[in-house]
């Protein structure tokens, strides 16, 4: 797990989507604090996780503590955007050949889930960064 978490950071830190991709099972799940629906396969998996770095650049996001379990880790970590600071906390699942299966990410407090819903959405929906999602899916 230690070295799937040094990774993670990697893609955390340079928005690797190649290095991202390596380190997903091809059946794996996302829970967004955001939609109720769970989101279920690799490339759904990387388009909102892609997308929550983007969101996140220059917004001082840093993790701030780790808890490291055999398959399991939970990563604390601190933002702020548009002056709303945010606390949350990704929970990663991994399974025994070290692919991420599971990722949930929660958030506090409500404002914080309301600025990062809209923000999500925008990212979403704005099309060149589809677009740039796309060509790194490839």
């Amino acid at each position: 797990m230690k070295e799937l978490l040094s990774n993670w950071h990697e893609v955390v830190k340079k928005h690797d989507a190649r290095l991202l991709k390596s380190m997903l099972d091809k059946d794996a799940v996302f829970h967004s604090p955001i939609l109720f629906k769970p989101q279920k396969g690799r490339k759904l998996v990387m388009t909102y996780l892609l997308a929550a770095a983007k969101m996140f650049e220059g917004a001082n996001f840093h993790y701030v503590k780790e808890v490291i379990h055999e398959h399991e880790a939970v990563l604390e970590f601190n933002a702020e955007i548009d002056g709303i600071h945010i606390d949350g906390v990704d929970i990663i699942t991994a399974n025994e050949d070290g692919f991420i299966t599971e990722f949930k990410v929660m958030l506090r407090p409500l404002k914080a889930i309301e600025k990062v819903g809209e923000k999500m959405k925008a990212n979403l929906d704005d099309m060149s960064l589809w677009d740039k999602l796309k060509w790194k899916l490839s």
